[in-house]
């Protein structure tokens, strides 16, 4: 029989969804699991958008522009221009998806071999992005007892070679919802503009920032036009994940020539789902100004019973809708299996994303979990309920 490629065999796994047999194994025992284990809100999708999709006038379902509509760029570059993010919207390519932006990003800029930095811990896909571009990551350590902030900028230098060739972040992050301060990006600023190297920023959670704390994205950094691709999606800011569309970002005219290659190649991003976030640009303000207050009770009752338990520590994040959690256990992988396949509480359990799969660094997030409170508030109750039992119980219990 004929093998399979090397890329094949070392494309990673999700570690999001590779536990996704024990849960559909554990709903037939007739279990209720709360999934906390993924970035699908259940905050409805504004209706705006689900009716331009329902009473789209399409009698052929043709290609798009291979940058997507024009009309749908113009108001998408408004958008951002309310961000003081100004771009226009020859500086827009629409994409199947923040995935296929940040894909196409690494293969405009990278050549095979050459190394990308990024924070860690880091949203696990990254990995397989990287793979299927042939990019090398470095990964870069922040650490729970600082929130994740952004390590020292040493940290960094330190893994710079000739290979180097960009920087990734995520702002606000996945999975840590830490959100990066003016005074950190201008760091990475000074490094990108020393070193010459690409500056990717992975911005889906822009709506999401918490405390009055202020969102800066890497395109109001004065100086690195050059430098800069932004990555986006409408995914989790309309609640839209089925709708695959998502944008890649920036003011290179080299870097934009080669995307455009690249989208070419895969013809056009989806019609509906273009239709319906063109919709979605007029959603109300208070429609966001509702979700907003939602996940900042969500984040702060979820936050506050975390620490409650005992032996386990959780930072408050600043952004997104995730924060990473260290419990008192041996493994986190074994643990998330577990509550799935032994353990059960009034006939309920608990799903969880394993931290381990958001390092690159073997031996990380060994007692770490990740958690998305994309749940309402009367789920997250019995979610933390089942895990601080479940916690009471487990075999591997470090305290």
């Amino acid at each position: 029989m004929p093998k399979i490629s090397l890329k094949g065999n070392t494309m990673p796994s999700s570690p999001i969804r590779k536990l996704v047999p024990f849960a559909e194994a554990a709903k037939k025992l007739g279990r209720k699991i709360y999934h906390l284990n993924i970035g699908q809100p259940d905050i409805e999708t504004p209706q705006i958008m689900i009716d331009a999709i329902k009473n789209a006038d399409v009698k052929v379902l043709e290609y798009s522009h291979s940058a997507g509509f024009e009309s749908y760029r113009k108001k998408l570059a408004d958008y951002y221009n309310g961000f003081k993010i100004n771009i226009d919207s020859n500086e827009i390519i629409i994409t199947t998806g923040g995935s296929e932006a940040i894909s196409i990003a690494m293969m405009a800029c990278f050549n095979p071999g050459d190394e990308i930095i990024i924070p860690e811990p880091f949203y696990a896909n990254y990995n397989g992005f990287s793979c299927a571009a042939d990019v090398i990551i470095k990964p870069v350590k922040s650490f729970i007892e600082t929130g994740f902030a952004l390590p020292p900028i040493s940290e960094f230098e330190k893994l710079i070679t000739p290979k180097t060739k960009g920087i990734m972040i995520c702002n606000p992050g996945n999975p840590t919802g830490y959100l990066y301060s003016r005074e950190e990006l201008e760091l990475l600023k000074a490094l990108v503009l020393k070193y010459d190297l690409f500056l990717l920023s992975d911005e889906v959670y822009r709506e999401f920032c918490y405390d009055g704390k202020e969102y800066v994205s890497v395109m109001h950094l004065k100086g690195i036009d050059n430098n800069v691709i932004l990555l986006d999606s409408i995914s989790k800011r309309y609640s839209a994940c089925g709708a695959r569309i998502g944008a890649l970002i920036s003011k290179n005219k080299e870097v934009m020539a080669a995307a455009m290659k690249f989208a070419q190649a895969r013809l056009s991003p989806p019609t509906f789902g273009q239709i319906g976030a063109e919709a979605a640009l007029n959603t109300p303000k208070e429609y966001f100004v509702k979700v907003q207050k939602e996940y900042v009770e969500r984040r702060d009752f979820i936050i506050e019973a975390l620490n409650k338990m005992e032996g386990v520590f959780c930072p408050k994040p600043s952004g997104a809708f995730y924060c990473i959690a260290r419990l008192p256990i041996d493994n986190s992988d074994k643990f998330c299996q577990w509550l799935l396949e032994e353990f059960e509480y009034n006939g309920e359990t608990v799903m969880l994303a394993p931290a381990t799969g958001f390092y690159s660094t073997p031996g990380s997030g060994i007692n770490e979990v990740r958690l998305a409170y994309v749940l309402n508030k009367e789920d997250l109750k019995s979610a933390m309920i089942c895990l601080e039992k479940a916690l009471k119980v487990y075999p591997g219990r470090t305290l």
